[in-house]
């Protein structure tokens, strides 16, 4: 008897103890001064890290908890990065692929050609690095444009390939750092073993060719995408030593880790980088080093120069002549650490991959799809 009252005083205080969290939660959201902090705090988290801050913003009640709030938040608040935006929907968790639903439902393409259609799809946020990622929002897209769209294509799958192939002749026509374009001859052979695709597409393709031709796709920016907040939100920073090229002896440099490149520092409350290493084209890999322990090296796979500029004691930037960086860190586990981090950031085009991959999913010749 006297367990069981104990045990009703004990649920009774968990659930007062509840209550107020509650009415704490509602005072502390009603006030407009405290409500515009917190919010702006969820709005730096979310940038920094998307789903720990849509969690401290669900958690503070400055939204609400179904996908449908959350995903009018991405959609509507202008002081979002477009890259975490693109992060977040990407994830394959249930609820991030229905908030992703959600978001790519709230554009309307109805009436529109493909192009201004993907225009506007892919400035409301910044397509992630990830295949499997990018693979779930151009599908999603695809499938949104043809439902309002239905007498375009015949169906969704020939509409997300279409959009893969404009994206890499986007690419391949606009980014300087791809020496052989792709030609119009080019473009149209691409699409003949596609199913939905016949000689009487070609008119259509050329037309599409042209059109990113002469108008290339813009990548939305960022408002807060400088270097300064790069350093201030980035992936991973701390000190690491770095081998020197000239005098092969080991300097101590605090490198910063954001959007894709890794910079270094003589001192953490530096401005200015004393370089900057794009990880494109490069690979990562834990060795060994008799002179200190706990190394690893960024190193090209082709075996080229690394892309990577450094400035000079005058101050004068200069291009670096590395094929590879050696770096040090104080233990193994930072040193795993931050070769992850690296390997998480290394540039990759994971487009064609997946459209070679969506391609062989139909037979060549009689254009229906393969079964497994």
């Amino acid at each position: 008897m006297k367990a069981g009252l104990l045990q009703e005083i004990s649920q009774l205080q968990g659930a007062l103890n509840r209550i107020n969290d509650e009415l704490a939660a509602i005072n502390v959201t009603a006030d407009p001064e405290k409500r515009e902090k917190l919010f702006s705090v969820g709005k730096k988290k979310f940038n920094t890290h998307p789903k720990a801050g849509i969690k401290y913003l669900i958690d503070n009640k400055l939204i609400g908890e179904d996908v449908d709030s959350v995903a009018e938040f991405l959609y509507g608040c202008k002081e979002l990065k477009k890259s975490a935006i693109g992060e977040y929907l990407g994830e394959r968790d249930d609820f991030n692929i229905a908030v992703m639903e959600s978001f790519i439902g709230r554009q309307s393409f109805r009436g529109q050609s493909l192009i201004p259609s993907l225009r506007q799809f892919l400035h409301s946020f910044r397509l992630p690095g990830e295949a499997q990622k990018i693979d779930r929002l151009m599908e999603c897209f695809a499938k949104h444009y043809c439902e309002q769209n239905p007498s375009m294509f015949n169906k969704p799958d020939t509409c997300y390939i279409l959009c893969y192939s404009i994206i890499m002749l986007n690419t391949s026509l606009h980014n300087t750092s791809v020496k052989e374009k792709v030609t119009l001859e080019q473009f149209i052979s691409m699409h003949k073993d596609i199913e939905g695709f016949t000689s009487a597409h070609d008119e259509m393709l050329t037309g599409l060719y042209e059109t990113i031709r002469i108008e290339p796709f813009k990548t939305p920016d960022d408002d807060n995408n400088d270097l300064g907040s790069a350093y201030y939100n980035p992936d991973k920073a701390g000190w690491l030593f770095k081998l020197g090229s000239s005098y092969r002896s080991w300097k101590r440099r605090w490198f910063v880790l954001s959007e894709r490149c890794l910079y270094y520092f003589e001192s953490e409350n530096d401005k200015s980088p004393k370089g900057i290493i794009p990880l494109e084209g490069v690979c990562v890999r834990m060795v060994d080093d008799k002179s200190r322990p706990h190394t690893f090296e960024i190193f090209s796979n082709t075996a080229d120069v690394i892309k990577s500029c450094k400035t000079e004691p005058r101050g004068k930037l200069v291009e670096g002549k590395h094929t590879v960086y050696r770096l040090a860190s104080a233990s193994y586990e930072e040193m795993n650490d931050w070769t992850k981090a690296i390997e998480r950031n290394v540039h990759k085009n994971p487009l064609l991959a997946t459209l070679q991959q969506r391609k062989r999913k139909y037979d060549p010749i009689s254009g229906t799809p393969v079964r497994k």
